[in-house]
Parts: C-alpha cells; sequence; structure tokens
C-alpha cells in the first residue's frame, strides 16, 4: 500500500520511533543533514516504510529470504472433487521482493513494488510459482533520483520538491526521495517506468498514493504552475482562504494530470499489444487525507482514466483521535467504518473495482502485538460491514509480519517499562491470519442486517474537505465537521455511510443514482465547498423526490468568501448555502423543517464541529436527524451493535457504551481463534469484534464430509464414502509450535487421520473434526478414514 511501505510519517529529528524502525528493517538510507533546511512527515501525518523503494535505476535493498504461504482458507462452496485453485486478482497483497517460501501469500494476485532494473526477474519468480503478476509504484514519492538529477531528459528536477513556507522540503526518506510537486515532465517519467513494467509482463498497474502536503506550496515549479493555470502571478497559499483555497485546488489538479498522462500511456500500450491492462489506485480514504492534512484528486480519478482504487486504511490511519461528547480519543473502528464506507461509496455509481486492504501490523514500530491484532481485528470487521465490496488486499510487506526482522513489543510501553522487551509475531496470531486470509476470499455473498439501526442514512461529503486543512484558517483540526454529523449516528447503531457529493451529478455514473440508495442525508458546508453548481440541481430533485435534507451550518466558514462558483459570474451568494436553498425555494435564514416536494429540509444553525466539543452535542444531532426521518415516515432504530450476515459468515462489532451483552443463538466457528473454537451462543459486549462462520448456515447437506475452515491453502480434494483427503500449504513453520489449523465436517468419528502418512492427534465434538499439525510450505496430504 499504501504508504510506505508507503508512506511516510516521521519526524525527520531521528525519534525514538525512527529510530525504533530502522532497528526493526536495516536496509540502504539517505542520510539526513542537521542544519534544519529539510522536513519529513509527521508520523501521524504520514506511513512510512523503508521496503518500498521506486526507482528507475537499480535499487540497493537488502532482500529478505523469507517465505509467506498465507492460505489461510474458509472453503465454504468448495465441492468434494479433486480442485486447483487458479489464480484471480479478489485477493492480492504487495511485496517489493522476490518470491521466497516466507513470502507465498497464496492470494492469487501479487502485486510487485517498484520499477527498476530487477523489476523484470521479480515478476517472473512470481510467476513461475503460479501468480498473476502486476506492479505497483509510487507516485508522490520514491527513488526518483535520475529524473532530479536529469538523467531522464537532460534537465534537473529538484525544483519540483514540495516545499513548505519557511523553505523546508518536504522528504520522504532523504533528498533523493522528496515528494514530488509533479511538472509534466514527470508525468512523462512515470510513463515511461510503468511502460518498462508492462514490457516485463505486468498484467495491471496500481499507482499508490498522488498525495501532495497541505503546507506546501512555496515550490518554483509550483509558483510556475500556478502562473500557467490561474494567468496570474502565484499567491502565498496562506496569505488568504482564498489564496490556499485555490492552491488546493491547484494541487488536486497537478496530481490528476499526472496519472491521466500514465492511465493515457497504459491504454496506448495495450492497444499496440493487443492486450487490456488495468490502471488502479492505492490511496487513502478522503476522511483520512483530509484528516491529515493532505490532497489528492480522489474522486476525480475515475473520470480520467482509472478503473477502480485499493482503499488504503488501516491501523495507522482509523486510530487518529477524533472527539465525540467533548472527549478526543482514537475510535479505531468506528473511524474505519467511516472511512472503508466512504470508499464504498466512491465506486457504487460507476461500478469500478475496489480492494479493501488490511494490515495486520502497522508503521509505527513501537506498539505490541496486542496492541496490532486488537486493532487488525477492528478494522477488518469494519471493512467487511461494507457488503458491497468482496475484494481484498489482504496485507501489504508480508517480510515485517512474518521475516526475521519482524519484531514488536510483547506489551504497550509504559512509564516504568518504557521499552519492553520484542518478539517475532506470536503463533497463535500467525494462524488467525491465515485462517482470515482466505476467508475473504468467500465474502461474495448475499448480505443483510442482522443487528442495526435505521439505514439508508449518509453524510455528504466532497473532495473539497482537503481544501481548507492549512493556514490561514484552518478547518477544525478533528474534522468534526464530518466526525460531528457521522458519530452520533453510527455510536447508536445507524450505519451511516459518507456519501460522494462528486458522484451524485456526474456524467460518467452508471446504474441506479447515487443518492437514491439513500433515505436521509446530512449536510454542512463548513470545511468544504460544493464543487459543481450542478450538485444543487440534483439534491433538490432528491429532495422533491421524497428525501430528507438535515443541514447543520452556521454560514461562519470563511472559506464561504474563497472564489467559486457561487460567488462568480452570474452568482452572488455569501454561501454556498444560499444557492442550495433557492434551489429548493426555501429562505436561506428558514431553520426549522419545511416540506419541499414530497421531500423535507430541516435546517440548524450549528457548526457541527462546535458540536463534537459538547457532551450534549452528538444528542442534538440524534434529535435532528431522528426528527427529519419522522417527517418522512422512515422508521428509527438506535443498537448497541452492528452485525451483518454475509452467506453464512456473520461479522459482529459491539459499540462503545454501556449496554448488557447481547446474545446470538446458533453455532458457531470464531474465525478469530487460532483452534477454531465452536461456540452456542455468541455473546456481545463494547469490545466484540467478530467474524463468525455459521454451522447451520454452512451444512446444507450433513450427511456430507466438508472442510469447514483452515489456516492453510487447501487442493487437490478427494472424497469417496468413508475416505477424505486433501493437500494443505501454507507458512513454513518457524517451528514444531507454528501450527495449521483445519476443521471438517464428518459425519461420524474418524478411525484414522494422517499427515503425509504419519498419524495424527485429532478432536472430534457434534460432528466437527479438529486437526493442528506443524505448518509446510510445501502440501503436506492428510488423509481421513471415517
Amino acid at each position: 500500500m499504501r504508504k510506505s511501505q508507503t508512506g511516510c510519517p516521521i519526524h525527520r529529528s531521528k525519534s525514538d520511533f525512527d529510530q525504533s524502525f530502522e532497528k526493526q528493517i536495516p536496509l540502504l538510507r539517505y542520510g539526513m543533514t542537521k542544519t534544519g533546511t529539510l522536513s519529513l512527515c509527521h508520523p501521524v501525518a504520514k506511513r512510512r516504510d523503508p521496503l518500498l523503494l521506486f526507482s528507475f535505476e537499480q535499487a540497493t535493498m537488502r532482500h529478505f529470504s523469507m517465505r509467506l504461504t498465507l492460505c489461510a482458507a474458509v472453503l465454504l462452496s468448495l465441492p468434494l472433487t479433486a480442485q486447483t485453485a487458479k489464480p484471480n486478482d479478489d485477493l492480492l497483497f504487495q511485496t517489493s521482493q522476490g518470491w521466497s517460501p516466507r513470502v507465498n501469500v497464496e492470494s492469487g494476485t501479487v502485486m510487485v513494488y517498484g520499477i527498476d532494473s530487477t523489476t523484470a526477474e521479480r515478476i517472473q519468480s512470481w510467476r513461475d510459482h503460479g501468480y498473476r503478476v502486476t506492479v505497483m509504484t509510487g507516485v508522490a514519492w520514491g527513488r526518483y533520483a535520475d529524473y532530479l538529477r536529469g538523467d531522464f531528459d537532460g534537465k534537473e528536477h529538484w525544483n519540483e520538491t514540495q516545499q513548505e513556507k519557511t523553505g523546508k522540503l518536504i522528504l520522504h526518506s532523504g533528498r533523493e526521495v522528496p515528494y514530488i510537486a509533479p511538472s509534466e515532465s514527470y508525468g512523462r517519467y512515470l510513463s515511461v517506468g510503468v511502460t518498462r513494467a508492462l514490457d516485463a509482463g505486468a498484467q495491471a498497474i496500481y499507482l499508490e498514493e498522488p498525495e501532495f502536503w497541505a503546507r506546501a506550496g512555496w515550490s518554483d515549479s509550483f509558483k510556475k504552475e500556478w502562473q500557467s493555470y490561474y494567468n496570474e502571478p502565484w499567491q502565498a497559499p496562506d496569505s488568504s482562504p482564498d489564496a490556499q483555497y485555490r492552491a488546493s485546488k491547484l494541487k488536486y489538479f497537478l496530481y490528476r494530470r499526472a496519472l491521466a498522462q500514465v492511465f493515457d500511456s497504459v491504454k496506448a500500450w495495450s492497444t499496440a499489444h493487443g492486450k487490456h491492462i488495468p490502471c488502479y489506485v492505492a490511496t487513502h480514504s478522503l476522511i483520512n487525507y483530509a484528516q491529515w492534512q493532505i490532497v489528492s484528486p480522489e474522486s476525480s480519478l475515475i473520470h480520467v482514466g482509472a478503473d477502480g482504487y485499493i482503499a488504503q486504511v488501516w491501523t495507522g490511519t482509523s486510530r487518529e483521535p477524533n472527539v465525540y461528547e467533548g472527549v478526543r480519543k482514537e475510535r479505531t473502528f468506528e473511524t474505519a467504518f467511516l472511512e472503508y464506507g466512504a470508499m464504498q461509496n466512491l465506486v457504487r455509481a460507476s461500478g469500478h473495482r475496489m480492494w479493501f486492504l488490511n494490515d495486520p501490523i502497522e508503521d509505527n514500530a513501537n506498539h505490541s502485538w496486542t496492541d496490532y491484532q486488537r486493532n487488525w481485528e477492528s478494522t477488518l470487521v469494519a471493512s467487511l460491514l461494507q457488503p458491497d465490496i468482496a475484494s481484498y488486499e489482504v496485507l501489504p510487506w508480508p517480510d515485517r509480519i512474518f521475516g526475521s526482522h519482524g519484531l514488536y513489543p510483547t506489551s504497550e510501553p509504559t512509564e516504568a517499562n518504557p521499552h519492553p522487551a520484542k518478539a517475532a509475531i506470536p503463533s497463535k496470531y500467525e494462524t488467525e491470519l491465515q485462517t482470515v486470509f482466505h476467508a475473504l476470499g468467500d465474502m461474495r455473498q448475499p448480505a443483510h442486517w442482522l443487528i442495526s439501526g435505521t439505514p439508508g442514512i449518509g453524510v455528504l461529503v466532497s473532495d473539497t474537505l482537503m481544501f481548507q486543512r492549512a493556514q490561514p484558517l484552518p478547518s477544525d483540526h478533528n474534522l468534526g465537521n464530518v466526525y460531528g454529523l457521522a458519530l452520533p449516528l453510527l455510536m447508536h447503531g445507524i450505519p451511516v455511510e459518507p456519501v460522494q457529493i462528486e458522484n451524485t451529478y456526474s456524467s460518467q455514473t452508471s446504474g441506479t443514482p447515487t443518492l437514491d440508495h439513500y433515505k436521509l442525508l446530512l449536510l454542512s458546508y463548513e470545511g468544504q465547498k460544493p464543487p459543481d453548481p450542478a450538485f444543487h440541481p440534483a439534491l433538490a430533485a432528491w429532495v422533491r423526490a421524497g428525501g430528507a435534507l438535515v443541514v447543520l451550518d452556521d454560514d461562519k466558514d470563511p472559506y464561504n468568501r474563497a472564489s467559486d462558483w457561487w460567488n462568480t459570474g452570474a452568482h452572488h451568494d455569501a454561501t454556498p448555502r444560499e444557492d442550495l436553498f433557492q434551489q429548493l425555494g426555501l429562505n436561506s435564514h428558514a431553520e426549522g423543517l419545511h416540506r419541499v416536494g414530497k421531500g423535507i429540509v430541516l435546517y440548524a444553525a450549528k457548526s457541527p464541529s462546535a458540536l463534537t466539543y459538547d457532551k450534549a452535542g452528538a444528542e442534538t444531532v440524534r434529535d435532528l436527524t431522528h426528527q427529519a426521518a419522522t417527517a418522512v415516515n422512515l422508521p428509527w432504530k438506535e443498537t448497541t451493535a452492528l452485525a451483518l450476515r454475509r452467506g453464512p459468515y456473520l461479522i459482529v462489532a459491539g459499540l462503545d457504551g454501556n449496554a448488557a451483552p447481547q446474545a446470538i443463538p446458533g453455532r458457531f466457528l470464531n474465525l478469530f481463534d487460532s483452534h477454531l473454537a465452536e461456540t452456542t451462543s455468541f455473546s456481545i459486549t463494547p469490545e466484540t469484534r467478530a467474524l463468525l462462520l455459521d454451522l447451520d448456515a454452512k451444512l446444507a447437506n450433513p450427511a456430507t464430509a466438508k472442510i469447514l475452515a483452515a489456516s492453510a491453502r487447501i487442493t487437490d480434494i478427494h472424497t469417496a464414502p468413508n475416505t477424505l483427503t486433501f493437500a494443505a500449504s501454507n507458512i513454513e513453520g518457524r517451528d514444531d509450535n507454528d501450527l495449521t489449523a483445519v476443521a471438517i465436517h464428518l459425519p461420524r468419528p474418524a478411525k484414522q487421520v494422517t499427515v503425509d502418512g504419519k498419524a495424527v492427534q485429532s478432536t472430534y465434538a457434534q460432528q466437527v473434526l479438529r486437526l493442528e499439525f506443524p505448518s509446510r510450505a510445501k502440501p503436506q496430504t492428510i488423509s481421513i478414514t471415517f
């Protein structure tokens, strides 16, 4: 993904975080000056991971010889006949390494990261082992020394480094790996590199993280682009809200232009070679980019050639604190739910592809394995609660998770123990991960809510959220203009969804119009602005057709005065809300509830951000939303948990509060349990995060033997009246404590169970046979007589 292994973050003051991470994964690094003239990303603002080194030159890297056959499997539809899996792209992962047993993730598709002299060799190594091979490479940063020095086109490009007001350069990992302010020359450079990857055999291209920092905008190249784009001299972005807004619009345009150049070059190559090579973009959510103060072209990329996205949501983005009822803290599950929801909505109207990323750890190497596991479960559950998406990047950078350098604290640092001992991944977590990875391959299932509040409610968001995040007057630091509308509903079990404004009027959407999916929408122009005048007629038509619109806005946002369509040309409105109310036939000062056609508008002159700091603010938002729902006869329901059924799977999350435990009756395998434990009644508490396999739903024919779940890739299945045989392969165990777990439905007890001809112990209860045996990368043959 993602971030660095994507992205960056880090104080380049050689903080403890940097030092800790460098100890984790030693490799070549660029030196840094100590003059204070260079700056890198703040750890909470970006991800960084030294394994991702993109380059058109040969990269010097320490190669880890590790292997990962992560192939956990819950094979719900697997017929009991001989079967061998074929490569597909529903599950994928990324790595900068060639194939080796310890990184053999068995996802079907691998994204080989980076373009350099080793790319073709790495591609071939994965192809030789049966993978569909694609290439991922960075967009905003990478090993671009040949471009910066002028080797590419005879001109130096150091002035394309993103730059702050003080003159500090924004660097990813050294002077030769900066964040780029992209020119057209840079777009051509990326296009040449991607073409080399296609020549080497890449079957798809993934472009990662087109990112322009909101605090940037002082480089010579950016000043030149301003003159060209606006036909006027550059203005310092912090000189006024208007200048900051316009600077952000330009940053948005520059990366959209650069990616359009790459998309066009790939299409030209495809045409010349008689192939179809799709291009995707790996990007953070709009919510995260706005909170981390980054500008990216996000939703507009579909319109310049992108075939879809990878949603880079993980613990690092979702643990960013927000404020609810006056309390600022991490809410990993709730934030992830909104992040994944925003990305799901991004492609709902267009029908383009979307993969949801999950990361078993994160870039901050100072957390414990327990913390990583708990937060991975939270983000995973949040992703599975978005029923429209069934494709996943199961992990990035397997080396740092399963490799010999993947050592992380065994407990969280404390004042008494600031440097706890470090260890490799616990065996139980390794088994759990493998069980879940391939369960993700079986999520194309009919879905419905088992427990939830009122569905069909959304919060309208625009890419312009990213345009108001820097000086002189940035929007709320904690993004309360979004969380202040969404969290009051989500925390009470209402599966609220961020709704992309740009999709409501785009001519390139297809199928059901975006707004028809919703019965009630919340909107504020605090912290964002409508990007196009076409939005208001579309929204007004939706209201008149029966929709309920709740508007919370005190009209005090200084960016209302930024130069844009609502106050230029034929428009003379002080705020964009005034134009919306004109479209709705309402007086702009008309607070309260008003009928508009078959629908209603409920307006309150309140600041969503201010409400987040008020203990009673969330209740205010819920009361207004409830009032609007009642007015359009939308049944109102609140719950203390969310539970979604996807075929035989149950995905469950408890929500904050003091609610009494809730029980779901039935027979379930707990896929977060390394032993695949069974329960006959599952209890939901506020801390619950669960992925369950419903045995009653799974076993349509109880008289037939069937593999239920496994922490391995299962192939070569053969059945006879009294026997079952199959092969299992997965991560090569470090020792005999690294176990493969398999759960099998047998109509009667087993008489004999062998692994590669050797008898192994098993347990049998309630027609479920459980096996555990040492993990091996080479397929092991399991034979069962019953």
